[in-house]
């Protein structure tokens, strides 16, 4: 049949930091990749922590991407690709409006962003995608101090900015009880553990 419009979509990935969100975006990404669409990572300009040319999770995963500070900006390019991919977000101040247009001019857009500001406080707009979206996906982390479920970012550092962009060397995942516990330390419940004795360190294998 001619004539039809091709059917978009708008999948939305949530998340506190180190909780698998850019990892889940590439993975929907490359899934469309291998069903022959035509794909288009999106990052943004200043989030440079792992690459300067990819979207690249914390454990070294990437894809190549373009980079963009507005999502307007990028609108002549992506005319010829089937699935858009962005990560981060939250940083893109246009992303409600170009989510929409895209999903309903027939593409696949799969959007990765913090829900939540370090102080709980939702990020930017990207909630405002949630009633555009037909999918949407909230991880969890593990909190870094008691290894909890972890909903929620907190800031290391002193900065008082919104936008500060880093990695473990400014947040951490935590979970509701640590989120209130001043100072929250970053530590493994497990590093005091012995391995028992019939098993080989892996440094003497």
């Amino acid at each position: 049949m001619t004539g039809l419009k091709k059917k978009g979509k708008l999948q939305v990935v949530f998340g506190p930091m180190f909780s698998g969100k850019t990892s889940e975006l590439i993975r929907r990404v490359q899934r469309y990749n291998l069903a022959g669409y035509r794909c288009l990572v999106v990052r943004y300009t200043h989030d440079n922590r792992y690459s300067t040319d990819s979207v690249a999770t914390h454990d070294g995963m990437a894809l190549n991407a373009i980079l963009t500070s507005k999502l307007g900006d990028i609108s002549h390019l992506v005319e010829n690709y089937d699935v858009i991919g962005i990560d981060e977000g939250q940083f893109f101040p246009d992303v409600v409006e170009f989510c929409e247009a895209q999903s309903d001019s027939g593409k696949k857009v799969v959007v990765a962003a913090l829900d939540g500001t370090y102080q709980r406080a939702a990020f930017g707009r990207v909630l405002s995608l949630i009633p555009l979206a037909e999918e949407v996906l909230k991880l969890n982390s593990i909190c870094m101090s008691c290894s909890a479920e972890a909903p929620f970012t907190k800031r290391i550092g002193r900065e008082t900015e919104v936008e500060v962009i880093g990695g473990a060397d400014k947040y951490m995942s935590v979970c509701q009880d640590c989120y209130v516990t001043e100072p929250t330390i970053a530590r493994s419940p497990f590093k005091n553990l012995r391995p028992p004795a019939h098993i080989i360190p892996m440094n003497l294998l």
